[in-house]
């Protein structure tokens, strides 16, 4: 809502219908999982392999999602019509938000490392609290890359919107250290 702290100008409340179900893993991608399937860890911040993986583009986040899915198609362990893929910024909402309605879900030092309680680096995953679907995360620590196109938010009721079809670059969301 307008009314909502640090709203953007851009952001247009509008009523969204999400009708296919989607998997969102519980924390970020940490190093340690970044490394066992690209085989390099581009992290500034090293040293616990349970950190987030971070200075990853949106090609790389989407290459890691193609390996991992050839990797656990090959193991069985998902079906050819199953694949791991970043979510749509409209699912990333869903996740984030976890049925609450407010800006947050929880009081921020208490959910998030962000500038005020990090010490200026990541730190590893989960050590914040989880929203109401256990996800841990989703608003600190590193950014989160989403599937869609950055552009205008539409003003009337959308159905499983994907974002436009081009823009100036990809979504982020979720704020970071």
């Amino acid at each position: 809502p307008v009314s909502e702290p640090y709203q953007g100008g851009d952001e247009i409340q509008h009523p969204v219908t999400l009708t296919q179900g989607f998997w969102l893993s519980d924390h970020e991608v940490t190093q340690g999982e970044y490394q066992s399937v690209m085989g390099i860890n581009p992290s500034r911040f090293t040293g616990d392999s349970n950190r987030p993986v971070e200075m990853v583009d949106w090609n790389m986040a989407v290459g890691y999602c193609q390996k991992l899915t050839e990797r656990e198609r090959a193991a069985g362990r998902i079906t050819a019509q199953q694949a791991y893929r970043l979510p749509t910024e409209a699912e990333w909402e869903y996740a984030a938000r976890a049925g609450t309605t407010g800006q947050r879900y929880g009081e921020l030092d208490a959910i998030a490392w962000w500038s005020g309680n990090s010490g200026g680096q990541t730190h590893p995953v989960k050590q914040m609290g989880a929203n109401a679907w256990g996800l841990h995360d989703m608003i600190g620590n590193v950014w989160e890359w989403c599937s869609d196109w950055y552009g205008p938010y539409p003003t009337g009721s959308v159905t499983d919107p994907t974002g436009p079809s081009s823009g100036p670059g990809r979504v982020l969301r979720g704020g970071c250290w």
